[in-house]
C-alpha cells in the first residue's frame, strides 16, 4: 500500500494500448487516466506496450504502474508477472486473479461453487465446430478469453451455426469459445472497489439485442441507469454476488460483474467479471463511483493508494 502523505511525489507510469484485440478501448482508458493524473500533480509517464515492456521499465524505474490495459498480454496475468517480477506496485488485480478472470468458464465454475447461479454454458472449439447446434437457440457465443464484447455473437432461433465467420482466417478472437444461454432480461452491472460493491447499474440498449463493443462505447447506442431500477432486494443481492465474486477469484482493487435479471422468474444469473473496467469518458465504472461520492481523480488516487505488488 502506498503511503497517502507521500504519493504525489511518485512516478507514474501509465500502461496502455498493447497488442490485444482491445487496444483502441485500451488506449481510449490510458489518455483519460494519464491526463486527470497529470492533472492532479502526477509525474506521469505513459507507454503504449508491447513485448519489450519488461526492458523499458527496468531503465524507467517507476514508483507506481497503472495497469491500463485491456485483453490479452494486460488483464491475463502476463504483464503483472513482468511487473512482480520487477518489483514494481501496480493497480488492479494480481496474477492468478486476473488469468482466471480472463477464462470466462473457471471463472464460472470458481463463483458457482460460491453458491451463485451462472448461465448454462459449454466450452467448444471453433475449429471443429460443425452446424449442428451444440445447446438449443437463441444462444450467445463469446471468445473464451476477452473482453469489450469483441468478436461476441448472438445466435436467434432459427438461425444456423455461423460457421463461416467462426472458421474465418480474418477471425482474431482465439480458437476456444464459450456457447452460453441467452436469456431475454435485464442487464445489470456491479462495480467493487476493494471490498466494498458501489450501487448497481442497468445497461439500457437502444439497437442491439446484447451489450456489444458498439454500446459500450457509444451512449447514443446505450444508457445506464444508476442506479437499477430494480427491487431494492434484488439490486442488494446483486451487490452481494459481486462481493462474493470478487474475493472468491482473489481480485484486488476494483473489479465489475455482469449479470442478467429475469423478471419473470426473479432468477439473477452471473455472467463474468472484468478486472480491468473501462475508464473512458462512456465507462460505467466511473459512473458508479461517482454516484458513491468519488469524482474521477479521487477513484484514480484510490487506486494509486491501493497498489502494491503480492496481489
Amino acid at each position: 500500500m502506498v503511503n497517502k502523505e507521500e504519493i504525489k511525489n511518485k512516478h507514474v507510469v501509465v500502461l496502455m494500448g498493447g497488442i490485444s484485440s482491445e487496444r483502441d478501448v485500451s488506449l481510449l482508458s490510458g489518455r483519460v487516466c494519464a491526463a486527470a493524473l497529470e492533472d492532479s500533480g502526477f509525474k506521469v509517464t505513459s507507454i503504449d506496450v508491447d513485448r519489450s515492456i519488461g526492458l523499458i521499465l527496468s531503465h524507467l524505474k517507476p514508483d507506481i504502474a497503472f495497469n491500463a490495459l485491456h485483453g490479452g498480454f494486460g488483464e491475463d496475468g502476463l504483464i503483472q508477472s513482468i511487473l512482480e517480477f520487477l518489483e514494481i506496485p501496480y493497480t488492479h488485480s494480481g496474477i492468478l486473479a486476473s488469468a482466471l478472470s480472463m477464462d470466462k468458464m473457471r471463472a464460472k465454475k470458481i463463483v458457482s461453487s460460491s453458491g451463485v447461479s451462472v448461465c448454462p454454458s459449454v466450452l467448444v472449439n471453433r475449429i471443429t465446430m460443425d452446424y449442428q447446434h451444440v445447446m438449443s437457440p437463441p444462444y450467445i457465443i463469446k471468445p473464451l478469453k476477452g473482453g469489450s464484447s469483441l468478436g461476441v455473437i448472438v445466435v436467434k432461433e432459427g438461425e444456423s451455426v455461423p460457421l463461416d465467420l467462426l472458421q474465418s482466417s480474418s477471425w482474431i478472437h482465439g480458437d476456444q469459445l464459450l456457447v452460453e444461454q441467452y436469456i431475454n432480461g435485464i442487464e445489470l452491472t456491479c462495480g467493487i472497489m476493494g471490498e466494498q460493491a458501489l450501487s448497481v447499474t442497468e445497461i439500457v440498449l437502444q439497437k442491439s439485442d446484447y451489450y456489444n463493443y458498439g454500446s459500450k462505447y457509444s451512449s447514443s447506442v446505450s444508457s445506464h441507469v444508476l442506479p437499477a431500477n430494480i427491487p431494492w432486494s434484488i439490486l442488494q443481492e446483486v451487490r452481494r454476488i459481486s462481493v462474493v465474486a470478487h474475493q472468491a477469484i482473489g481480485c484486488r482493487g476494483i473489479s465489475r460483474s455482469d449479470f442478467i435479471f429475469d423478471p419473470v422468474s426473479k432468477e439473477i444469473f452471473w455472467l463474468e467479471i472484468n478486472t480491468q473496467p473501462g475508464m473512458t469518458n462512456v465507462s460505467i465504472f466511473p459512473e458508479m463511483a461517482a454516484y458513491a461520492g468519488y469524482s474521477f481523480r479521487d477513484l484514480l488516487l484510490w487506486m494509486l493508494e491501493d497498489a502494491s505488488c503480492s496481489r
